[in-house]
């Protein structure tokens, strides 16, 4: 079961794709994604989109961030193939996925996201499809004036 709306956030540490230890500041709005594995066609759609909305994101005042259970190695190769400039934290252990209650399937994690404000879950996306997803998230961030529309 994930966290529902409405309940406070965990406490998360990890290293990104360029070997530097993270610790989200969830305070200001997040959009916190798992998804499986680098380097497959669904996850490479879904964190090229991001990458896509990454300044409206900036923007707007909201960090992004992308979660597997793929090492600071293959985070780093994947970031620099498909040119993602935002934060992809490894979680080899699982620990952020459990620290979500992200379901892992096969030691990957279902495709999940969260968006965070307040240190607070306002949103949960469960079993997204990766095409259009990084757009429906901005879309609904405005929409539910999580953000203000440009």
């Amino acid at each position: 079961m994930v966290l529902e709306p409405g309940t406070d956030v965990p406490t998360i540490r990890a290293t990104n794709q360029r070997g530097d230890a993270v610790q989200p500041a969830f305070e200001q709005p997040t959009v916190l994604y798992f998804y499986p594995a680098d380097d497959t066609p669904g996850c490479t759609t879904e964190a090229e989109q991001f990458e896509e909305y990454a300044q409206q994101f900036a923007d707007a005042g909201v960090s992004v961030y992308g979660v597997s259970t793929d090492g600071v190695a293959s985070h780093r190769d994947f970031a620099e193939a498909n040119g993602i400039s935002f934060d992809l934290l490894a979680d080899p252990e699982g620990r952020l996925s459990e620290a979500f209650d992200v379901p892992l399937v096969d030691g990957r994690s279902q495709r999940t996201t969260y968006v965070i404000a307040r240190e607070r879950v306002v949103a949960v996306y469960e079993r997204v499809a990766p095409d259009g997803h990084a757009t429906n998230v901005f879309e609904d961030l405005v929409d539910t004036g999580v953000i203000a529309a440009e």
